[in-house]
């Protein structure tokens, strides 16, 4: 076995882990649903928790295996009657829970997600069977004192079949007690039975009000007014607004733009500049985010063209008016939509196959010249 000390595959760089964030922003409706269940007798022994990637559902999990772990059962028979219901999700940090939690030393919580592969030296490229297994140690152990117990599967989406199967069995026969969290992505990717024996709570994207909100907390120095261009480009993802802001997101959106932005004669020396800024050991994840958002902005041409108007909140200054003149009717839109769609299928496909980025990139663009 390797000695290697493996990141934490459930954790987003620059960004708390979601069993350290405080506080969970623009998702009370999914909170509220919880409540409701929790509070009437209905809860379920299998939960989803879905939506896009970075909105809060690994928080959300880890609030409510807080909850549930610090909240005693209630025996029916107490001469004292059940207290009254809570109107929260919030466990004060001061609590032992909420300190055994943030140490992952809580004896009624297990965490199931990304393994280290069999040599030890890196982590696993999904959930395997062997560490769904090790839920039947959890549950013998826990047993003896007869309290809730919560497993939060992060994420369901990395469950190979084999680890899928033993989830399913779990959740057609559930221990006592237990609640299983299931946090998920893509949830159309999942067995249907998988599906049909949990309850749902979805999660939507955030506004510019709780975005911002959100990044303070996860100590992001942002500009107030950049929140609104980091929420369009974010799609509302907390996640995805902080892989933004570490990798120069808005100025590279910019820079995009002012290229495509110079159509029809093409400033050909920004490209290359943008080009060359991709190339190199270790600027991969800047290539990678380059391909999304080249996307994201050829979507919001077709939209601008096939809606009439340009989208409601700019992502870079003066987006409004590029768009307009690119893409000034429904037939330049569909046009816009088609063009994209086969230029990132090229770029994606060469990405694949290891072209030397800056080449990949000036071919993207003059695909996009086309």
């Amino acid at each position: 076995m390797s000695d290697v000390e493996l990141p934490e595959p459930d954790r987003i760089e620059g960004a708390l882990h979601p069993r350290e964030t405080p506080e969970l922003f623009g998702q009370s409706r999914a909170e509220a649903d919880f409540l409701t269940a929790f509070n009437t007798g209905r809860l379920h022994h299998g939960w989803m928790l879905t939506g896009p990637r970075g909105v809060g559902k690994a928080t959300l999990a880890w609030r409510i295996a807080r909850f549930l772990l610090a909240t005693p059962l209630v025996d029916k028979h107490d001469m004292f009657g059940a207290p009254p219901p809570p109107e929260t999700l919030d466990i004060s940090p001061d609590h032992p829970v909420a300190h055994r939690v943030l140490a992952l030393s809580e004896p009624g919580l297990f965490l199931l997600r990304r393994g280290p592969t069999d040599k030890g030296d890196k982590l696993a490229a999904e959930i395997r069977v062997n560490e769904v297994r090790k839920l039947g140690h959890f549950f013998s152990l826990s047993a003896a004192d007869g309290g809730r117990r919560v497993v939060i599967v992060d994420s369901a989406d990395e469950l190979n079949i084999q680890a899928a199967n033993a989830i399913l069995k779990m959740l057609e026969e559930p221990p006592a007690n237990t609640t299983i969290l299931l946090i998920s992505h893509q949830p159309a990717r999942l067995l249907p039975t998988i599906r049909s024996r949990c309850r749902v709570l979805r999660l939507g994207p955030l506004s510019p009000d709780d975005m911002t909100i959100a990044l303070a907390q996860a100590d992001a120095h942002v500009a107030p007014a950049d929140a609104p261009a980091l929420t369009e480009l974010s799609q509302g993802s907390v996640g995805e607004a902080l892989r933004l802001i570490n990798l120069g997101g808005l100025q590279l959106y910019s820079d995009i733009l002012a290229v495509l932005g110079s159509l029809p004669n093409f400033d050909r020396a920004r490209m290359l500049s943008l080009s060359d800024s991709c190339a190199g050991k270790g600027k991969e994840a800047r290539l990678d985010l380059l391909l999304t958002l080249v996307d994201q902005l050829t979507a919001r041409l077709a939209r601008t063209g096939v809606t009439g108007h340009p989208p409601l909140h700019e992502a870079a200054p003066q987006e409004a008016g590029i768009l307009a003149r690119l893409s000034p009717d429904p037939q330049t839109g569909r046009h816009w939509a088609t063009l994209a769609g086969q230029a990132s299928d090229r770029a994606r496909h060469a990405r694949a196959v290891n072209v030397d980025p800056a080449a990949l990139v000036t071919d993207l663009f003059l695909q996009l010249k086309t």
